[in-house]
């Protein structure tokens, strides 16, 4: 195991996860975790592990996001 899977694993434990205010009304929810990394994850699927992003990669995506919904 490499020491950022190590670290993810750790993250994965550890995390306080809270569910996305966009996902909760349809059913396929999604939580993420905040901190020196973004986590996210499928609450039907948690033993699948969750993706990590940092704090520019998911500065990137939620800025596409939004501008994808315009």
């Amino acid at each position: 195991m490499t020491e950022q899977e190590a670290t993810e694993t750790s993250l994965v434990h550890t995390a306080t996860w809270h569910t996305s205010s966009y996902s909760a009304e349809r059913g396929e929810c999604v939580e993420v975790s905040e901190g020196p990394v973004t986590g996210v994850r499928d609450t039907k699927h948690r033993e699948l592990g969750a993706l990590f992003f940092t704090a520019d990669e998911w500065h990137a995506f939620l800025s596409t996001t939004r501008r994808d919904l315009l």
